[in-house]
């Protein structure tokens, strides 16, 4: 038997502990592991090295809320009938009726605990989809009422009440710590839904921090920003902090880490380079984000994995990895993948559905896509405009192609409509 195989056999007996930690904006490749070379994220880059990273990770949609009610479900945005990000007094919510992941993790024995961001009800007064209401055993430092802009400095304007650990604290500090605290008081597996408000504009970084990478070469406003390098930097801290109190508790090969962020960058601060666009758009730019996966025992060292994954994903990996049964969702399990990058994985095609009554604010525009193992359809619900892109030629969307190749327009557009008609709240 291997190292590997007896550390797995014995894992099998006790569900691993789960962190999952979540970034809101953060583009595919502002990370030192992702290859950028202005951003400083060791901790980060560490996680990737002892674990696996993933090139064609996505989320679920090319903004928040959607993309979090994929986490917590398993579903589609479009199932469960959040596609576009919540807005103050918004009665739409994540409904509590749902089998929500921390809900169904408490039947293999978790205890279950959210830190920051949730943003899956937009009426913070009646508070009709509180997350207390979908399983979670702690919710801390999580708005109570709604985020707007982003507020970093105590006291922080989404967290009336709430009383500083900390002099001048600093939000995303405060998150990273309760997070290690949370750590050191469970005496059961467990379950961690980090979910940093960083770095979602408006962005505020630390002072020193931010002087520090003004003065790096090439320090500008969109690409390499130094406000944005900064907040990044906090939540990488945060990582590092978390990995040493899992060392010192001994539960390294107990727990599987997770990082990912929840849309891509928006264009206003960031490039989102080599991709296309960014946030509220779905080209690649606005769905393609980070994904880190750190097992020791289980999942290969400085592993990287080219299959297509998405958000909906997690809720199944999750279920499996704690031996609970799934009875519907949308995504697929990684366990396999997570084992094994170049495990066979039947293919499948991944679908974004995101229905505006008017542009964004950012500019993304009302529309729906389809992307497969090589190609990607997005469809323009406004003018039925169709555009077409080969990703294994072309994964910076440089090149509409949908003239030159009308058959797979017909094709990919075909499954897209019956994919759409599936759908119960479309």
């Amino acid at each position: 038997m291997t190292r590997r195989e007896f550390a797995y056999l014995a894992l099998v007996r006790r569900p691993p502990n789960i962190i999952f930690i979540l970034a809101d904006d953060l583009g595919w490749g502002e990370l030192g592991c992702y290859g950028n070379t202005f951003n400083q994220t060791p901790n980060l880059d560490r996680l990737a090295a002892e674990g696996m990273r993933f090139h064609n990770a996505y989320s679920a949609a090319p903004v928040c809320s959607p993309t979090r009610a994929s986490i917590m479900t398993g579903q589609h945005p479009a199932r469960v009938g959040i596609t576009d990000f919540l807005r103050a007094d918004d009665p739409n919510h994540l409904r509590p009726s749902l089998p929500s992941l921390p809900k169904m993790l408490k039947k293999a024995g978790y205890r279950t605990g959210l830190i920051g961001k949730w943003h899956l009800m937009g009426d913070y007064a009646k508070r009709p989809g509180d997350p207390k209401l979908h399983g979670f055993d702690e919710v801390i430092c999580s708005e109570t009422s709604y985020i707007g802009p982003g507020y970093y400095w105590h006291p922080y304007k989404h967290l009336q009440g709430l009383e500083a650990r900390a002099p001048n604290e600093y939000l995303t500090d405060r998150l990273n710590q309760e997070a290690v605290d949370f750590i050191a008081r469970s005496t059961q597996p467990f379950f961690l839904y980090l979910a940093h408000y960083a770095p979602h504009t408006r962005l505020e970084g630390k002072p020193d921090l931010v002087a520090k990478y003004k003065n790096r070469p090439g320090a500008s406003q969109r690409k390499n920003n130094p406000v944005l390098a900064a907040m990044l930097e906090s939540i990488d801290d945060g990582v590092g902090m978390i990995l040493r109190e899992l060392a010192r508790r001994n539960l390294d090969n107990d727990t599987i880490v997770i990082f990912n962020s929840d849309n891509g960058g928006e264009l206003n601060v960031t490039t989102n380079a080599h991709l296309r666009s960014g946030k509220s758009h779905l080209y690649e730019g606005g769905i393609r984000v980070p994904l880190i996966a750190r097992w020791p025992g289980v999942i290969p060292r400085g592993a990287t994995c080219a299959t297509p994954v998405v958000s909906t994903d997690y809720y199944a990996t999750f279920l499996d990895l704690s031996k609970v049964s799934v009875t519907r969702t949308d995504g697929r399990s990684l366990a396999p993948l997570l084992r094994n990058p170049a495990a066979k994985w039947k293919a499948r095609d991944l679908y974004w559905y995101y229905p505006l009554e008017k542009d964004h604010a950012l500019g993304g525009k009302s529309s729906m896509a389809i992307r497969d193992a090589r190609w990607k359809l997005i469809e323009f619900l406004q003018t039925g405009e169709r555009q077409l892109f080969d990703l294994a030629g072309d994964p910076s969307e440089t090149r509409d192609v949908a003239a030159r190749n009308p058959a797979v327009v017909r094709t990919l557009a075909a499954r897209l409509a019956r994919w759409r008609k599936a759908q119960p709240r479309v």
